[in-house]
């Protein structure tokens, strides 16, 4: 049986590398919940559509990679906590736009809630704000 921190390690590392739901689905519950605080993924309830969206992301950013700083379970509330990096150039077609050939390197934290086993909700962290900018996608 595998500790929550392996579960969500494995979660972790799978969706950072674009697994999308076919990969990350089996440290997941089905209905898991997602939420973040902002506007580029103001639309995206579902665990299964954020992998999904971040597979997609690194389709027109294939350089994305992450810098992974600091990794924490709370086993009293039953919970993981990863922050990082993500680096990544939009090169690649797709997106809100044509390739900008911009860079971003942007920080984010998951909280990621168990519910037994696996996964039931996610939260992420990040200021998309910034994040847009630096990659040239505002008018």
């Amino acid at each position: 049986m595998a500790s929550i921190t392996q579960t969500a390690q494995a979660f972790f590392e799978t969706c950072e590398f674009g697994g999308g739901w076919q990969g990350c689905a089996a440290y997941c519950h089905p209905d898991a919940s997602f939420a973040c605080q902002a506007d580029a993924l103001g639309d995206v309830r579902t665990l299964q559509a954020y992998t999904e969206w971040m597979k997609g992301l690194l389709g027109f950013m294939p350089d994305g990679r992450y810098t992974l700083k600091s990794f924490a379970a709370d086993e009293a509330r039953h919970n993981v906590v990863a922050f990082a990096t993500f680096h990544g150039s939009h090169t690649g077609e797709g997106g809100p736009m044509p390739p900008t050939g911009k860079h971003t390197d942007t920080d984010y934290v998951y909280v990621m809630d168990f519910g037994g086993e696996k996964i039931r909700h996610m939260t992420k962290i990040w200021n998309d704000g910034r994040a847009i900018r630096e990659l040239g996608w505002t008018g």
